[in-house]
C-alpha cells in the first residue's frame, strides 16, 4: 500500500519559538560559534533572596530613621548647638517686642538677655523640654540682614498680620528668601484676640486663602497669651528639619561674642576673636575663613572655652551669684574666657590655605627661544612624515612621476587660493582703531505740554537724566525683540574693519572652534581645572567619608582670626550679625563662574548686558558686570543682549570659585539706594572654556530678481567689502540660502545666488560671529542697602514709538 504524501495545498504552519525560554543547546546552535563579550566588574553582585532583601530594606530604613532622630536630638540639647530662631515681621503694624516678651516666660524657661537689647537677640532654656533657643530678629527692610540671618538659620519664625497677613515689604522680604532657600519655618500670628470675636473667625480664613499662595499645607499658630507661646515653643523643638545644600558641606558660625586685639605695625588692622557653636562640618584650623561681607582670612588657633549658656541652671549657681541665674549676660563668657581657655588646634604653616586669589601671569612666558639642534631633527622627521601622501597610480609608477598626478577632485581654480591669501594678509595688517561703538544711539524728540500746581510737584522727584537713559532702554530692548541681532552696516567705516573680528560658520550648532583660541589677557589671571565635575565629586566624597581634625559640630569654640580690618567689630558692635564660613579647597581663587538665572517677574525695567549688578551667590556677595547667553547644551551659547523674561538664561563673570549647589540672587542698586530684585537662579558650573559667541546680522534688499539669482544692495557699500565676505553663506527670512557670486560696481551691489526664487518682500541676512568674554569688574565691596520701600510711581512699561 502507497504511504500518503500531502498534496501541494497542506497547508504549512510556522514553527514554534521557544523565545527566551529555549535552552543552552538551541543558543549555541543559532550562534553559531559566537561568544558574548565578557564584562569585567569591580564588585560581584551577589543576588539576595527575597526575604534578604526585605531584611536588607527594613535595615536601611532603620538607619534612615536613627540618622533623623539622632539629629533631631542632637539640635538644641545640652551636647549640640542651641536652635537658632530667626524671627521676621511681615508687616508694619506687628509689634516685635511684644510678641519676644511673649516667649519669654520666665516660669517654664531660663531667659539670657546679650547686651545690646535694642537688637532683640536672647538665650531661652528650658529643662523641661531638654532644649535651648537662641532668638534672633530682622526686619524685612534691612534686606542684607534677613539674607545673612536666613543663611545660618535653623528655624525662621514668620509673624503675620491677622487681617492683611504682609505687607509689600514683607512680601519682597519672602520672594528674596524663596529664592536663596528656606530652612524650616513656622507660621505665627499676632493680634488674633484683639478683633472683636465675630470677626475672628472670618480674619483666620481670609488669612488662610492668602497663606495658601505662599506656605501651602501650612499651619498657622496663634502669639498672643503665655500659653499660645509654650505650644509654638514645642513646635520649634519638634519640627522637622529642612537642609540647606551649600551649608550642610561647610562649617559656619555665628558670633555671639568678638574682641579685637590690634596688631603692633598698624592699629586698623588685627586679630579678631570669635566665639559661637560650630555647625555643619568639622572646623579646621588650616582651613580659610570667610566673613560674610567682608572677605577671606586665615585663622591662627581655635580655643574651647566653657559653655556660657548650659542647659542645666545649676552649673552656672556653682560658680556664680544663685540670684543671677535668671538673667545673665552673654559678655560674661567673655570676661571669664581666659580663666578657663583650653587651645584645641593651632595653624601648621606647612598645611594652611593660602590667601592667593589670582595666578601673576610672566609676560615671557610665551616668548619663544631657540631650539636646539634635537628639537630641529625632530621637527625635520615629523615634516618629512606628514609630506607622504599616499596617491593611487598605475603600477610601475615611479615616485617621481607619483608627484605629477594629481587627485580627483584637487585641482583649485587658483583664483579662491589667492584671495584666501589676500584675506588673510589684509585681516593681520588692518588695525582695529575704527571699531566703534555697536549700537547707534537714537535721537529722542521731545514734546512741551501744558503744567499745573501738581505737576511740578511730581517733577520735582523725578530725575529727568535717568527717565532719559531708561527711555533709550526700552528703545533698545524692544528693537532687540523685533530684530534680534541685526546691525545697520556703517557707511564712514568699511565693513570688512568694523567686522574685522567676526567670522562666517556653516553652521552654527556643528562647526567647530577652539576654545583656547585668542583669549583675553585676564585669563591668565585665573584657575581652571582639568575636570570640575571629578574634583567637586572627590571633594564632597571626601567630606561624607573622612574624619576631618578640628572643632566638632556643636562644640563652643573661639576662633583667632588674622589680620582682620577693625571696622568688622565696629559693625558687631552696632548690632551686625557677624558670620562666618569656612572654604573648601580651591574656594578663595578666581575662575569664571556660570549661573543660570530667570528674570523675577517684579521687575519690568530692562535689564542690559555688562550693567553691573550686586550677586548673592551662596554665602558670597560682590558686585560684577556679567554677560548673558542662551541656556543650551550645545558647545557654543549665543550671546543676549538682554536679560528677557521669557526664559532662563546664564550670566557669566569673573569671581572666586564656588561648587555648586549654591543658590544666586541678582540685584541691581537704584539710584537711591535700594537694591531692587532682578532675577533668580542657581549656579552652574566653573567653567573658563563655556563659550559665549555673539551673531551680528547684516541685512541686505533684493534689488533685482530672476530664477535663483539676485542683485542684493544696502548690505555693503564698497566692492572690497563684497569679495573680502564672499565665503560668508547667506540666508533669507523666507528661508532661503545662498553665496555671493561676484560683485556689481563699486557701490556693494553684489550678485547672489539661491536654492530657490526670491520673494520681492524677502530680506538677505548674513550671520557674523566672535566670541566675547567677560569683563574683570569683580568688586566684593557691596554698599548697604537702603531700607526697601514699594515704589509709588507706576512701573509698567511704556508704549515706545520705534519710528
Amino acid at each position: 500500500m502507497a504511504a500518503h504524501r500531502c498534496g501541494p495545498l497542506k497547508q504549512h504552519n510556522k514553527a514554534h519559538k521557544g523565545g527566551r525560554h529555549r535552552g543552552r543547546g538551541s543558543a549555541q546552535r543559532d550562534g553559531k560559534g559566537r561568544v558574548e563579550l565578557k564584562v569585567l566588574c569591580k564588585k560581584v553582585r551577589k543576588e539576595l533572596s527575597r526575604v534578604d532583601q526585605r531584611h536588607r530594606a527594613s535595615q536601611l530604613r532603620k538607619q534612615k530613621k536613627e540618622k533623623v532622630l539622632a539629629e533631631k536630638r542632637q539640635l538644641g540639647s545640652k551636647d549640640g548647638a542651641p536652635h537658632q530662631v530667626l524671627v521676621v515681621p511681615l508687616h508694619n503694624r506687628i509689634s516685635l517686642p511684644e510678641a519676644l516678651h511673649m516667649l519669654q516666660d520666665r516660669n517654664m524657661v531660663t531667659v539670657h538677655l546679650q547686651e545690646w537689647e535694642s537688637t532683640h537677640r536672647f538665650m531661652l532654656l528650658c529643662p523641661q523640654l531638654k532644649h535651648r533657643w537662641f532668638f534672633t530678629s530682622a526686619k524685612p527692610g534691612d534686606l542684607h540682614t534677613v539674607l545673612d540671618m536666613a543663611k545660618v538659620a535653623d528655624t525662621v519664625l514668620f509673624l503675620l498680620d491677622p487681617l492683611e497677613g504682609w505687607d509689600s515689604t514683607g512680601d519682597y522680604c519672602l520672594s528674596c528668601l524663596f529664592a536663596q532657600g528656606l530652612p524650616t519655618y513656622t507660621l505665627a500670628v499676632q493680634g488674633v484676640s484683639g478683633l472683636p470675636p465675630k470677626k475672628q473667625v472670618d480674619s483666620r480664613k481670609k488669612l488662610s486663602k492668602v497663606v495658601e499662595k505662599r506656605f501651602p499645607d501650612d499651619k498657622l499658630f496663634l502669639l498672643d497669651t503665655q500659653q499660645e507661646a509654650g505650644m509654638l515653643l514645642r513646635q520649634l523643638a519638634n519640627q522637622k528639619q529642612r537642609h540647606l545644600a551649600f551649608r550642610d558641606r561647610r562649617a559656619y558660625l555665628f558670633a555671639y561674642a568678638a574682641d579685637f586685639v590690634p596688631s603692633e605695625e598698624n592699629n586698623l588692622v588685627g586679630t579678631l576673636k570669635i566665639s559661637g557653636y560650630v555647625r555643619g562640618q568639622t572646623l579646621n584650623v588650616n582651613s580659610l575663613l570667610h566673613i560674610v561681607g567682608h572677605g577671606d582670612f586665615q585663622m591662627k588657633q581655635i580655643d574651647a572655652p566653657m559653655d556660657p549658656f548650659p542647659l542645666n541652671p545649676r552649673m552656672i549657681k556653682s560658680q556664680k551669684d544663685p540670684g543671677m541665674a535668671v538673667e545673665v549676660c552673654a559678655t560674661d563668657a567673655v570676661a571669664n574666657m581666659e580663666e578657663d581657655l583650653k587651645v584645641l588646634m593651632k595653624a601648621d604653616p606647612g598645611r594652611q590655605e593660602s590667601l592667593q586669589t589670582e595666578v601673576i601671569p610672566d609676560p615671557m612666558d610665551g616668548e619663544q627661544t631657540w631650539p636646539t639642534e634635537e628639537e630641529l631633527s625632530e621637527a625635520k622627521d615629523l615634516l618629512q612624515e606628514s609630506s607622504k601622501v599616499v596617491k593611487k597610480v598605475p603600477k610601475g609608477t615611479s615616485s617621481y612621476q607619483a608627484e605629477w598626478i594629481l587627485d580627483e577632485g584637487g585641482e583649485s581654480g587658483g583664483e579662491g587660493d589667492d584671495y584666501d591669501d589676500i584675506e588673510h594678509e589684509d585681516f593681520m595688517e588692518e588695525e582695529s582703531q575704527y571699531e566703534g561703538s555697536e549700537e547707534e544711539e537714537e535721537e529722542c524728540e521731545t514734546m512741551t505740554i501744558g503744567e499745573s500746581v501738581r505737576d511740578d510737584l511730581y517733577d520735582e522727584k523725578m530725575d529727568e537724566e535717568a527717565e532719559e537713559k531708561m527711555l533709550e532702554k526700552y528703545k533698545q530692548e524692544r528693537l532687540e525683540e523685533m530684530f534680534p541681532d541685526e546691525m545697520d552696516t556703517p557707511r564712514d567705516v568699511p565693513a570688512r574693519i568694523r567686522f574685522q573680528k567676526y567670522r562666517g560658520l556653516k553652521s552654527f550648532r556643528t562647526s567647530p572652534w577652539d576654545p583656547k583660541e585668542n583669549l583675553p589677557q585676564d585669563y591668565a589671571r585665573i584657575f581652571q581645572f582639568q575636570n570640575f565635575t571629578n574634583t567637586r565629586k572627590c571633594i564632597f566624597k571626601e567630606i561624607e567619608e573622612k574624619e576631618a581634625e578640628g572643632a566638632e559640630v556643636g562644640w563652643y569654640v573661639t576662633l583667632h582670626v588674622s589680620e582682620v580690618p577693625a571696622s568688622v567689630v565696629g559693625n558687631f558692635r552696632q548690632g551686625t550679625p557677624l558670620i562666618a564660613f569656612s572654604l573648601l579647597p580651591y574656594e578663595q581663587k578666581m575662575s569664571v563662574l556660570n549661573m543660570v538665572v530667570s528674570r523675577n517677574p517684579s521687575n519690568t525695567e530692562p535689564v542690559k548686558a555688562k550693567e553691573e549688578l550686586i550677586f548673592h551667590c551662596g554665602f558670597r556677595r560682590f558686585r560684577a558686570s556679567p554677560l548673558f547667553s542662551q541656556h543650551t547644551a550645545a558647545d557654543k551659547h549665543k550671546y543676549q543682549r538682554f536679560l528677557t523674561a521669557d526664559a532662563a538664561f546664564v550670566a557669566t563673570v569673573y569671581a572666586p570659585i564656588t561648587f555648586p549647589p549654591a543658590s544666586v540672587l541678582l540685584f541691581k542698586q537704584k539710584s537711591n539706594g535700594m537694591h531692587s530684585l532682578v532675577a533668580t537662579g542657581h549656579l552652574l558650573s566653573v567653567d573658563p572654556d563655556r563659550m559665549v559667541i555673539k551673531r551680528v546680522v547684516l541685512s541686505g534688499h533684493p534689488f533685482k530678481i530672476f530664477t535663483k539669482m539676485a542683485v542684493v544692495r544696502y548690505m555693503f557699500f564698497s566692492r572690497e567689502d563684497v569679495l573680502w565676505f564672499k565665503p560668508v553663506e547667506l540666508r533669507t527670512k523666507w528661508g532661503r540660502r545662498g553665496h555671493i557670486k561676484e560683485p556689481l560696481g563699486t557701490h556693494g551691489h553684489m550678485k547672489c545666488t539661491f536654492d530657490g526664487k526670491l520673494k520681492s518682500q524677502d530680506t538677505v541676512l548674513m550671520n557674523l560671529y566672535k566670541r566675547v568674554f567677560p569683563k574683570w569688574t569683580y568688586d566684593p565691596y557691596v554698599p548697604e542697602p537702603v531700607p526697601w520701600v514699594k515704589s509709588k510711581i507706576s512701573s509698567t512699561m511704556p508704549e515706545v514709538d520705534m519710528e
